[in-house]
């Protein structure tokens, strides 16, 4: 029995070695081997190519707006351009350039304005009760503005210097653009602190510039309406986003928002 059952594993042993590979010290053409391996390391991705009507209306319909056609001057080589012009202001490429040069100046604008906006009514009485100065705000905290007012409050040469800065920075853009009209880009002072050198951060940069000053410029619209309905500060209506959370629970509980 023993003998027998060792006979038959033998058996089984020497069949199955016959389907294992046998290795052979020969020596491979290194093109051939190259040939024999390329098709298994080579990947090929799907693509999806636009033919017809669905390639001419990707191209011709605007990104931002897809029901409406693409405006012609809007091309998308400006950051930020999503063919959004549906009351078509930008007619060619020199209204196009001077469109994007008043956005960008509002941009920058708001961004200044939409973080000294609450940060005026924050610290605003703290630094006049420092310096001896009658504070700027109301009794009710809301910055002064049109929709506000407390506008005469502010001293007029205050208004002269800002308009004198204004249009220094203007004048020094114009100069600048009839200067180096070819390779000029709207809002560009020359100024490179911290500016990419590559092409590809530059264009990142430019993006998140005009990103973020659209943003800016609804958020100051946003406040000014806030605080024209509500009668109340911006800070005053956020405070967790301006004051500590220990301070903020506090009023909070005296108020009887929190039992």
């Amino acid at each position: 029995m023993m003998k027998s059952l060792s006979f038959a594993f033998a058996f089984l042993a020497a069949t199955s070695s016959a389907f294992a590979p046998t290795q052979r010290n020969v020596l491979k053409n290194p093109a051939l081997y190259m040939s024999d391996e390329a098709p298994a390391s080579i990947e090929v991705e799907p693509t999806i190519v636009s033919t017809g009507s669905s390639a001419a209306a990707v191209a011709t319909m605007s990104q931002s707006l897809p029901f409406l056609p693409r405006p012609a001057a809007l091309t998308g080589e400006l950051a930020g351009d999503v063919g959004f012009d549906p009351l078509g202001f930008a007619k060619s490429e020199a209204d196009l350039m001077n469109y994007r040069e008043a956005e960008v100046k509002h941009a920058r604008l708001a961004m200044l304005a939409a973080a000294g906006w609450p940060l005026s009514e924050v610290f605003d009485k703290k630094i006049a009760a420092v310096m001896g100065m009658e504070p700027i705000l109301g009794s009710d905290d809301r910055v002064p503005s049109l929709l506000n007012g407390g506008l005469g409050k502010i001293s007029p040469a205050y208004w002269v210097g800002c308009i004198g800065v204004a249009a220094m920075i203007d004048i020094f853009g114009q100069l600048r653009m009839k200067s180096d009209n070819k390779e000029y880009i709207p809002g560009d002072f020359g100024l490179r602190l911290g500016y990419p050198a590559n092409e590809e951060g530059q264009r990142r940069m430019q993006l998140a510039e005009i990103k973020n000053g659209r943003l800016a410029m609804i958020a100051v619209f946003a406040f000014a309406i806030q605080e024209f309905v509500t009668k109340q500060g911006v800070v005053d209506e956020t405070p967790l986003f301006f004051f500590p959370i220990v301070e903020t629970l506090h009023k909070y509980a005296n108020s009887g928002y929190i039992q």
